[in-house]
Formats: structure tokens, C-alpha cells, sequence
């Protein structure tokens, strides 16, 4: 006995149906939220705890050009893990599960990168949790995002 939720009568499958548009908007949203992250993180890092996160301390609070660089590289993995999910959204089978995986993945290994260079050990820290901020956001955000984003429909 076949559900009628999931199927029509000539019988075939449900299939989900992107909103490319809807999916892209919320990536682009993604990119700006995850840009402020990375300024806000700096903010915390060089203004509160007056740790030298990417730039020498002697540039203030909000640092230099690698702090837009840091926001713009931010925005940029927004941009892609958008693609990333598009992708996935058309050619994978539980494409949610296959794109936190490789999040989480990818933000532990921006978590893990600082400590493998010869900076200070707070400037390692205060690197770590600012990347472990943007790709906790960045996740989560287009993963929310997909899933208002499809749409089941029967072929």
C-alpha cells in the first residue's frame, strides 16, 4: 500500500526540488554574518584581551588590512560552503549529513592550523576560537538554510 503523501498515482518518487535562489540569498546572507564574525572576534581578541590576533597589537583594536582580509576570507567560505551544499542538494543522497561532516571537518582543521606555527601560545588560542567561531556560524547557518531551501515534489 503506497503512502499518497509521497507519491502520485502514476507512481513515481518524490524528489527534492532546490530554491537555487532562496538557497544563494541565505549563503550571501551567510557571507555577512560570517564576516562580522571575524571582525567581532578580533574586536574581542585585540580590544578585550589585547592579544596580537593578526597583526601586531600596535594597530589598534580593529587591527590592519588583515582583519578585512580574515573577514573577506570569512565571506568567501561562506560563499563556498553555499556551493558546497548546492552541490550536495542535487547529487547526494542525506546531503545535511555529508555537508556537516565535511564542516566540521574543515573548521577543525582551520581550529588546528594556528597551533602549528611559532606564534605565541595566546595569539594560537585567540586564532583557534576565532576560526572555530566562523565555521561554527557558517555551518550552521547554511545548513538551516538548505533545509528551508527544498522542497519535496513528486516527478
Amino acid at each position: 500500500m503506497s503512502n499518497p503523501s509521497y507519491e502520485d498515482p502514476a507512481g513515481s518518487r518524490p524528489r527534492p526540488k532546490v530554491d537555487a535562489g532562496r538557497l544563494w540569498t541565505g549563503g550571501v546572507a551567510t557571507a555577512a554574518v560570517a564576516a562580522l564574525v571575524a571582525v567581532v572576534g578580533v574586536l574581542i581578541a585585540r580590544g578585550l584581551f589585547d592579544v596580537p590576533l593578526l597583526a601586531p597589537t600596535g594597530e589598534g583594536a580593529l587591527g590592519d588590512a588583515s582583519t578585512a582580509r580574515l573577514a573577506g576570507l570569512a565571506a568567501l567560505a561562506a560563499l563556498l560552503a553555499t556551493g558546497l551544499m548546492h552541490l550536495l542538494l542535487l547529487s547526494t543522497p542525506r546531503p545535511r549529513t555529508f555537508f556537516s561532516w565535511i564542516m566540521v571537518l574543515a573548521t577543525l582543521i582551520a581550529v588546528l592550523l594556528p597551533f602549528m606555527t611559532d606564534a605565541e601560545p595566546a595569539t594560537k588560542v585567540a586564532t583557534a576560537a576565532v576560526n572555530l567561531a566562523i565555521g561554527t556560524a557558517i555551518g550552521s547557518l547554511v545548513s538551516s538554510i538548505a533545509r528551508s531551501a527544498v522542497r519535496v515534489v513528486n516527478a
